[in-house]
């Protein structure tokens, strides 16, 4: 009894179903022949691996053959590192019988199909998915999920990444944002989970922070308007105006990506969560400086950096520079500034006004008043001849048809001993 049970409760195997005649495997009852169609999925075990395809016995009357190019979604995969003899695989019917007489699978499309399944079930609940890098791509990141799901550079983290490779071979956990079938479109966003994951330590940081406190924080990123910094879980923003005293073309002329700064808390905006910081108020204002040292009325040095058709801007020190107006250029007419400097002069010029409320200097080269009458006359001054100087700086003199400059000439002339 034991014995009878033994054999009818045995694991059967293909030998009780098929067996081989003049070397093709026929069925011993073609009753029990599987039955399906193309689109259907079925499930056998790999009985061989070539280099271009893989042979699955699914218990039909011959093997089903899974090209290469069917097998996975990473291209140019061995077939070798996807599946090993012995291993269940499911596949896909792509052709029940092709030319030769073979089964054509597909595991891919058959792992689409189920993965498709599952990835429309997370994207209506609002649930994450898993996979890893399998390509980098222009724009963005391939993820196995099953299919191929494209996860747009912009939103492989919470600021952008420049160097994509980094991810190759990672296992991602993303949100699947946007689904289209139709187009077999599936695409993640591992931003939206890393910015869910931080967003109880950013309600904390915005709580914690006061407008005029000063924090530690790292530069995350530059962009043209300004700088963003890192507080340990959300980015606050320092404008270009808020970097440094000194005018700034670039923010990467004061600072640079994972420098770690000290900022003054400009603005909180806790609605929208936004942090206005100030790099240059945790610095000393040279401005300020320059305020308390100096008095109207005293000589200063500076160079000229810039001219401009009111007058000279002069650098009198780091951060500071004063304006020399056009009429306080010389006692004499000036016409144009690079009659009298030109970029790069040092000069010795006095402190006319201090305006501290508009942080603006105004200086003179003129001497003072009581030096007037000490003046040389201004035949005798050196006169400084401009870079260019265009036809509309020639002006006749009272109908003579003479330019001004000529009557300088003369002036040189000794008349009398001629």
């Amino acid at each position: 009894m034991t014995d009878t049970t033994q054999q009818v409760s045995r694991e059967l195997t293909m030998k009780d179903f098929f067996r081989e005649e003049n070397g093709e495997v026929i069925p011993v009852d073609e009753s029990v022949l599987i039955d399906f169609k193309d689109g259907d999925i079925v499930e056998g075990e790999v009985v061989r691996i070539d280099r271009d395809e893989v042979l699955v016995d699914i218990g039909y009357k011959s093997e089903g053959l899974v090209p290469s190019n069917e097998l996975t979604i990473r291209k140019g995969a061995d077939p070798h590192d996807v599946v090993e003899l012995g291993q269940r695989l499911e596949a896909l019917v792509m052709q029940k019988e092709d030319a030769d007489g073979r089964l054509i699978l597909s595991a891919k499309r058959a792992a689409f199909e189920r993965a498709w399944n599952r990835i429309e079930e997370a994207y209506n609940d609002q649930r994450t998915v898993e996979g890893p890098v399998i390509e980098v791509v222009k724009g963005g990141l391939i993820l196995d999920i099953g299919l191929r799901g494209f996860l747009p550079a912009s939103l492989v983290d919470i600021r952008r990444v420049r160097n994509l490779d980094s991810f190759l071979g990672q296992k991602l956990e993303c949100k699947v944002i946007e689904l289209n079938r139709s187009r077999n479109n599936v695409v993640l966003s591992r931003r939206a989970v890393l910015e869910e994951e931080r967003k109880e330590e950013r309600e904390r940081i915005l709580t914690s922070l006061e407008e005029g406190m000063i924090v530690r924080g790292t530069v995350s990123n530059l962009v043209d308007f300004g700088a963003f910094v890192d507080l340990e879980g959300i980015d606050g923003l320092i404008h270009i105006s808020e970097l440094s005293w000194q005018h700034v073309d670039h923010p990467s002329e004061v600072v640079e990506v994972g420098e770690e700064v000290e900022v003054k808390v400009l603005e909180v905006d806790r609605d929208r969560e936004r942090i206005s910081l100030g790099l240059k108020q945790t610095r000393k204002d040279p401005w300020q400086e320059i305020v308390e040292r100096v008095n109207v009325g005293e000589q200063i040095q500076g160079r000229v950096t810039k001219l401009v058709s009111f007058g000279a801007f002069v650098e009198v020190a780091e951060g500071v520079e004063g304006l020399i107006h056009i009429s306080e250029l010389a006692d004499h007419h000036v016409e144009t500034p690079d009659e009298i400097v030109r970029s790069g002069d040092e000069v010795d010029a006095r402190i006319i006004d201090v305006d501290a409320r508009r942080r603006r200097l105004s200086l003179s080269l003129r001497p003072k008043r009581e030096d007037r009458e000490e003046r040389p006359r201004r035949e005798e001054r050196p006169r400084r001849e401009p870079e260019q100087r265009g036809t509309s700086e020639r002006r006749s003199s009272e109908g003579s048809g003479l330019r001004t400059g000529a009557f300088d000439a003369l002036a040189d002339l000794d008349l009398e001993e001629r």
